[in-house]
């Protein structure tokens, strides 16, 4: 793969991520607009962090009762099994059992706080849902299809994000530096394609030698006129 090829692959990528960021941001700026909706947002986003907080949370409670329960009925098996005989481990096994049935009642009530937190945040949860819903429905489809556009261009740039690492790994550091620089200076668009024997981005004619230059593997060739790196297919 020629060296231009590389870079033209990763400003297509690139030139796909200016433009999720730059939809997101216009996003950004006319929901900023509405501070009702944005507080909504926020209650609802609040909400949902504690809600699988507390979920969380009662999975491990139910775990950690069910754990203790379990060793319950290990410790009264050892008692009652009938293969422990010695009189001093069976006093021991007593109090141990009686140990663990008192952790067991703490445990358990832990637990139901924790069901008490959970069905708590499921509550604030679903309020928040409905209020959120209740001004999205009233300020209008507008508001709600930029909502639902925000989160396509988020995982649009979480993907965008992968293959920017792909189109990345192969290019050498200091070919990537050149690229990054251009980009910079030229709002964007650092490698331009040879088209008709010209550069497409300024027009400027080129000669067959530097055409055929454009293909090098390893070497970049600039344009002449406006200076971008040019990629010949």
């Amino acid at each position: 793969m020629s060296a231009s090829l590389g870079l033209y692959r990763l400003q297509q990528v690139d030139r796909q991520i200016d433009h999720a960021r730059s939809q997101l941001e216009s996003i950004r700026r006319t929901l900023e607009n509405d501070s009702e909706l944005q507080q909504a947002l926020k209650e609802m986003q609040t909400a949902q962090a504690n809600h699988h907080l507390a979920v969380n949370a009662l999975k491990n409670a139910e775990a950690d009762v069910e754990a203790q329960r379990i060793k319950i009925e290990q410790a009264d098996s050892s008692l009652y099994g009938g293969r422990v005989q010695n009189p001093k481990e069976l006093q021991d096994l007593q109090k141990d059992i009686v140990s663990l049935k008192k952790h067991l009642a703490t445990l358990e009530e832990r637990e139901l706080e924790a069901m008490i937190k959970s069905e708590d945040a499921d509550g604030d949860l679903q309020s928040a849902k409905t209020k959120l819903d209740s001004i999205q429905a009233r300020l209008g489809s507008e508001h709600k299809k930029l909502i639902e556009d925000q989160s396509v261009f988020s995982v649009k740039l979480e993907q965008l994000a992968d293959e920017r690492q792909a189109a990345v790994a192969p290019i050498e550091g200091n070919i990537l530096q050149a690229y990054e620089t251009l980009r910079q200076q030229k709002r964007g668009v650092a490698v331009t394609e040879v088209n008709d024997s010209s550069c497409a981005s300024c027009g400027a004619s080129l000669t067959a030698s530097l055409q055929q230059n454009a293909r090098s593997q390893k070497q970049l060739t600039y344009c002449p006129t406006c200076g971008r790196i040019l990629y010949a297919s």
